[in-house]
């Protein structure tokens, strides 16, 4: 536990704040998809966006680096085991919060008998919070779930 408050501890201020949003963002997320399901959760989360721009200097690129990091983080410190699903809904909140464009995706696949499913955040057509390239092993939606219009009432 020291080991962890030392490295937070060493932690620059931006990157200690998205840890901390991320960390208390990832319940909520989950409480929400439970109670409310993945459209309201989503249109909930919306709410809270500016217009997204899409910036291809490098301060994005680095921002969302950071972002990602600390997205990570959260999830293998958080006291339940977030799905894809919750940890691409916050990063892709948190990016879009700092009016980086990104574009959350769900994929799906059949391995025999067994359906899957798997989400992920893109920036430019690129996973971000995929190292292992393990989204192509799934057939994505083609419309990225953010572009689609809000679930009638």
């Amino acid at each position: 536990m020291w080991e962890r408050l030392r490295r937070f501890s060493a932690l620059e201020r931006p990157a200690r704040a998205l840890f901390l949003r991320a960390a208390a963002l990832l319940p909520l997320i989950s409480l929400s998809l439970r109670l409310r399901g993945f459209r309201k959760t989503q249109a909930f989360l919306q709410k809270f966006l500016s217009l997204p721009s899409h910036p291809a200097d490098t301060s994005a690129s680095s921002s969302a680096q950071l972002t990602v990091r600390m997205v990570r983080a959260a999830v293998r410190n958080s006291l339940g085991h977030p799905t894809c699903l919750e940890e691409s809904l916050a990063l892709w909140w948190l990016l879009r919060r700092q009016g980086i464009g990104s574009d959350l995706r769900v994929g799906v696949r059949k391995d025999g008998e067994k359906f899957e499913a798997h989400a992920w955040v893109e920036r430019d057509g690129i996973a971000l919070n995929e190292p292992e390239a393990r989204h192509q092993h799934y057939a994505a939606f083609d419309a990225a779930l953010a572009s689609l219009p809000p679930e009638p009432r």
